[in-house]
């Protein structure tokens, strides 16, 4: 049972700065649904509503055996994380030009669904450029030693 579902956008629209590791306050049919590997982070960015860091517009589809217990598929989960961290990320993402993206999410050892955060800053375009130059040659390189 190896779920690692990763955001694959945000390495190439940011660069990371930091990054940690959150728990979500799931339901019981959500939990399920991402055992599955039934979850999308792609569009999901975070942020603070009342002191807390939620989770907005990550998609965890509904589950099929379910019956009318079942989820909302985009709803704001509340991420869990310390004091400590929590205030570090506010502070950080009140600055301007930074945010907090959804890197990763994966279940742990325990069976707890967990997600890595990162607090970021956005490329400029000929920053995305550099980054598919490099992603071209590393793959040439590939090919040549293959040959």
């Amino acid at each position: 049972m190896n779920i690692n579902i990763r955001n694959k956008k945000a390495y190439f629209e940011y660069h990371i700065l930091d990054k940690y590791t959150a728990g979500i306050k799931l339901l019981g049919t959500e939990i399920k649904s991402i055992r599955m590997g039934k979850a999308n982070i792609n569009d999901a960015f975070c942020a603070f509503l009342n002191g807390q860091l939620y989770i907005r517009n990550m998609h965890i589809a509904e589950y099929h055996n379910a019956s009318f217990y079942n989820h909302e598929s985009k709803r704001d989960r509340i991420l869990l994380l310390t004091k400590k961290e929590l205030k570090k990320l506010q502070n950080s993402s009140e600055e301007k030009g930074f945010t907090i993206v959804p890197l990763q999410l994966f279940i742990s050892e325990r069976g707890f669904a967990k997600l890595e955060i990162g607090l970021a800053q956005g490329k400029k375009v000929f920053d995305k450029r550099e980054t598919l130059k490099e992603r071209d040659t590393k793959i040439e390189l590939s090919r040549i030693m293959k040959r």
